[in-house]
């Protein structure tokens, strides 16, 4: 029978304020030292500092059972990890390991990352620290890897972001931060493999779930890939479930479906720009229900954010050698999706000009666009005016098919396309357009073959 190691016979006090960071360690190296075993949490609030998880533990938190973590960077230890795709030094995330196999955190109880100071030395810029935020939950290079169940709130930067980690199972958990809460990501696989996301709620002030792969800078290229993400709802941030922009290892293998986006800024989205390299491909889209979205779906290869972004190289226009620094969406596929109130553009899908993004299918797809549609951009490009109402707008684009796709309370046409190659639409209609209907407007096909 797997023992139980109780926090509170280790010495920590319940609703003290009194820091239960030691007594936390010393159940965790007493369990390690039998070889494994249940760290309990039991209801109760008991402030820490960060817990550094090892092998073969379960961290579990009874119902009722609040772990409140600190808000001094003195309680976090400098490690070496990721952050935005590059390896630096910064401070350890609440919970943290590395090089560890089968490590759990479970039970119904809340990790509270008291989120808002962090938030306000990033907002305010007065003040430095000297070492990035922690996060939530992080570990590097480990394997078999479950949180289930818990409710987690006020993260300070991003909440769940394993690094190089296999087989990770993430069921049944609640996510919460605050709407405008900054970098407050959701849950975050980044250079993983075998990813299982399923049953959770994510309301946060960034993306809900984003799938990362590293940047150029990033000197292990190790992708990101057999993910699959099923059965949960998202709310407000960014985006629903986005990958990129630091996909330069690759991102391959994912599956999406049956999930609900409510007022996300956009619905799935893509993105990356030169400099990057790297492959995002064989993606599965199905059974997805969106509500009050900027834009349902983007991938933009010129995406400006990020260090350098803003250089001649990523936003000019005119083709360049295609090189390992060039990365490339191709072999991606949207089925049985429905999108309501739409307040900006149908879609968004715009390559490089010397890589147009290709091999994409939407199928049985239904957009209705917003009454009041409030302008925005569909995604963050040099040039892009903001947008209200339109439909997909399509640049640099190859073998793009679009079977059965109604959009609906559009202006100007359903299907904008500027350098289109095979671009070819089956069965799809335009309804109550706002402006004299057509269902397509073409700029420029280079080699075209435009079947309507």
């Amino acid at each position: 029978m797997q023992q139980v190691y109780n926090i509170v016979d280790f010495g920590a006090q319940r609703d003290s304020g009194i820091p239960a960071t030691s007594a936390i360690r010393e159940a965790i190296t007493a369990a390690s030292l039998a070889g494994g075993g249940t760290v309990y949490i039991p209801a109760g609030r008991y402030l820490s500092g960060a817990i550094l998880l090892e092998s073969n533990i379960e961290l579990n938190l009874s119902p009722g059972a609040i772990l409140s973590f600190s808000t001094d960077p003195a309680d976090y230890p400098v490690v070496e990890s990721r952050w935005e795709g590059v390896r630096q030094q910064v401070y350890a995330s609440c919970i943290y390991g590395r090089d560890l196999v089968n490590i759990s955190i479970t039970g119904s109880g809340t990790l509270e990352g008291n989120g808002g100071p962090w938030w306000d030395v990033f907002r305010n810029r007065r003040q430095e620290l000297e070492y990035p935020r922690p996060k939530l939950i992080s570990f590097d290079r480990c394997s078999r890897v479950t949180i289930q169940d818990v409710s987690l709130q006020n993260s300070p930067s991003w909440t769940v972001n394993p690094i190089e980690c296999s087989n990770i199972t993430v069921d049944n958990v609640s996510i919460l931060n605050p709407a405008d809460s900054p970098n407050t990501d959701g849950i975050n696989p980044e250079s993983c493999s075998g990813v299982r996301i399923s049953n959770c709620s994510i309301d946060v002030g960034d993306d809900c779930i984003a799938i990362k792969a590293g940047t150029e800078d990033t000197a292990e290229r190790i992708p990101c890939e057999n993910i699959t993400i099923t059965n949960c709802t998202m709310a407000h941030g960014h985006g629903g479930v986005v990958l990129g922009s630091e996909m330069s290892g690759d991102i391959r293998n994912v599956v999406i479906s049956n999930c609900i986006f409510k007022e996300t800024d956009r619905g799935i989205r893509m993105k990356s720009r030169r400099g990057r390299g790297g492959i995002i491909e064989d993606i599965r889209i199905s059974n997805i229900v969106m509500d009050q979205v900027l834009c349902p779906f983007t991938m933009n290869l010129y995406y400006f954010c990020g260090p350098r972004g803003k250089e001649k190289y990523v936003w000019d226009k005119n083709p360049y050698p295609v090189t390992e620094e060039t990365p490339c969406f191709r072999r991606i596929h949207f089925a049985n999706i429905t999108a309501r109130n739409v307040h900006a553009s149908a879609g968004f899908l715009y390559g490089l000009a010397e890589q147009y993004v290709s091999e994409i299918t939407f199928s049985n797809v239904d957009i209705s666009m917003a009454e009041n549609a409030v302008p925005g951009h569909p995604d963050m490009m040099t040039g892009m005016e903001s947008m209200k109402n339109r439909g997909f707008y399509l640049g640099n684009v190859r073998d793009v098919r679009f079977q059965q796709v109604t959009v609906e309370n559009h202006e100007g046409p359903a299907f904008y396309i500027e350098n289109g190659d095979e671009v070819e639409l089956i069965h799809c209609q335009s309804r109550n357009t706002r402006k004299p209907e057509h269902l397509v407007e073409r700029v420029t096909l280079s080699s075209a073959d435009l079947n309507v």
